[in-house]
């Protein structure tokens, strides 16, 4: 149940994860870097949907 969950689930979590990282980046300062890894979740996104599109 729990691996199912997460095999579905796993590039939106690793997206919040990626999200997270670049809040936490500009939080403490580091502007540039958190403008660089804030295109990280919708990158991770978009490859899951092509990569889910091209399973079925």
């Amino acid at each position: 149940m729990i691996k199912n969950f997460i095999y579905t689930w796993y590039p939106v979590i690793l997206a919040f994860l990626c999200l997270l990282y670049s809040v936490s980046l500009g939080y403490f300062g580091k502007i540039e870097e958190a403008q660089y890894s804030a295109h990280w979740p919708g990158t991770i996104l978009l490859f899951a949907i092509a990569i889910r599109q091209r399973r079925k």
